[in-house]
């Protein structure tokens, strides 16, 4: 009897491990110096918090996570480390970009070529961290959200000359996932504390409408899942609209839920009333465009 037991709490065990994702690791973006340091601290060292998925013998997608915070800090709990498990949860990669801000002494373009190298260096790894490159797409909420429109509408297919070869990657997503998100620079609904805290007290017009990321969609911005809750007051979703419009616009398929419930910085949105919908949403989108089986 005792060893009966024995065997069956081990392959209690062995079952629980086996649904569990592997323990996530941190990766430097960079081996040196990130662009632009100032320092050889962790403030100056930007990273990625790799969650792979296990049990997974294809090739799988990945999503590049972008947490908010408004460009001061990072929230990387409910907006990062959860997304990175719902990630997996769908058999996907979730990478969480632990990029610089005004509170670790950066400003723009750091955050942006932060987010850019994320992309580069999931696709670098792609082999050993058994991703399919061409399904590697970015998500981010508030002001990781206009980082990701920022990527998404601001990106290259590499590049050759560089000594690097994480370079060589494209940094161009596949897809991208939009939540809450600040967009619209110089605005009456702009989130203003983003704003001066990516592009200072008084940034020049030209690079105000260059990081107004709606006013900078081209018919080569990847497909977009766009969402946003009606109620939220600190980043009004007129945001959300003028992004969706310009997407519309160009041709760029585009899905929107605006939902009518839910204060700014949701995260997955659990408990909420409509709102608590958009992940089981975005997973339909994601296997319409053949991210997820």
């Amino acid at each position: 009897m005792l060893s009966r037991i024995s065997v069956l709490c081990f392959l209690f065990l062995l079952g629980a491990k086996l649904g569990q994702a592997a323990d996530p690791q941190t990766v430097r973006l960079w081996a040196g110096d990130a662009p632009g340091a100032t320092g050889q601290e962790e403030n100056d060292i930007p990273t990625a918090i790799v969650y792979l998925p296990d049990n997974v013998k294809e090739p799988t997608g990945a999503i590049v996570i972008c947490p908010g915070g408004g460009y001061g800090h990072l929230a990387m709990d409910h907006e990062g480390h959860q997304i990175a498990k719902w990630a997996n949860e769908m058999n996907l990669a979730g990478v969480i970009v632990s990029y610089r801000h005004r509170n670790r002494g950066y400003g723009h373009p750091a955050p942006l070529l932060d987010a850019q190298r994320a992309l580069r260096l999931v696709r670098h790894n792609a082999t050993d961290w058994n991703i399919d490159p061409q399904k590697v797409g970015i998500l981010g909420f508030s002001a990781g959200g206009h980082l990701t429109t920022s990527v998404l509408t601001h990106f290259d297919s590499g590049q050759p000359n560089s000594s690097d070869p994480i370079d060589h990657e494209s940094c161009r997503p596949s897809f991208g996932i939009v939540c809450y998100a600040v967009i619209a620079l110089g605005e009456d609904f702009t989130h203003k504390g983003s704003q001066k805290n990516l592009l200072g007290e008084a940034p020049a017009p030209e690079l105000v409408r260059l990081m107004s990321n709606e006013k900078q969609v081209t018919s080569q911005t990847p497909p977009c899942f766009v969402w946003h809750t009606a109620e939220d007051t600190v980043v009004p979703v007129e945001n959300s609209l003028r992004f969706v419009s310009a997407l519309a616009s160009s041709g760029v398929p585009v899905e929107l839920h605006v939902f009518p419930n839910g204060r700014h910085g949701i995260g997955l949105g659990a408990n909420i009333p409509g709102a608590s919908q958009w992940p089981n949403l975005c997973k339909d989108w994601l296997k319409r465009l053949e991210v997820v089986r």
